[in-house]
C-alpha cells in the first residue's frame, strides 16, 4: 500500500484537494475517493481502465462521474507516495495537452522541493 499525498505548491496551496472541495459534488468526490482508495491499495498492479500510464512517470485515475461525465486524476510515484498533481473533468477523447503540461511541471516542482 502506498500513501497518497497532494502535490503542494511553494505557497502551500493544494490544487487537487481545492478542486475535489470546490468543483467536484460530494457524490463525485466519493466516486472519486473510492477510486483513489483502490489505487493506493493497488499500485502498481492496477491498470485499466481504472489506472492508465500517459507519458513518462504519470499515471491517470479515470472515474466515471455523475451525469455521464468523466473525471481524471493525474499523479506520479515519488519516493513511498502517489502523488495527486492535477485533477480535471476530461471533454474530450485525448487529454488535453495542457493538462498534462501542468502535471509534468506540478511533478518537476516536486522533484525539485526535495
Amino acid at each position: 500500500m502506498f500513501k497518497v499525498k497532494f502535490f503542494s505548491n511553494e505557497n502551500g496551496n493544494e490544487p487537487v484537494k481545492d478542486w475535489l472541495k470546490n468543483d467536484i459534488s460530494e457524490v463525485d468526490r466519493k466516486i472519486i475517493g473510492c477510486d483513489l482508495k483502490t489505487v493506493q491499495y493497488g499500485y502498481p498492479h492496477v491498470g485499466m481502465p481504472l489506472v492508465k500510464h500517459l507519458v513518462e512517470d504519470i499515471y491517470e485515475v479515470r472515474s466515471d462521474i455523475s451525469d455521464r461525465r468523466i473525471a481524471r486524476v493525474l499523479f506520479c510515484q515519488f519516493e513511498d507516495c502517489l502523488v495527486l498533481l492535477h485533477g480535471f473533468i476530461k471533454k474530450t477523447q485525448t487529454t488535453p495537452l495542457q493538462e498534462l503540461r501542468l502535471a509534468k511541471t506540478r511533478r518537476n516542482q516536486l522533484k525539485n522541493q526535495k
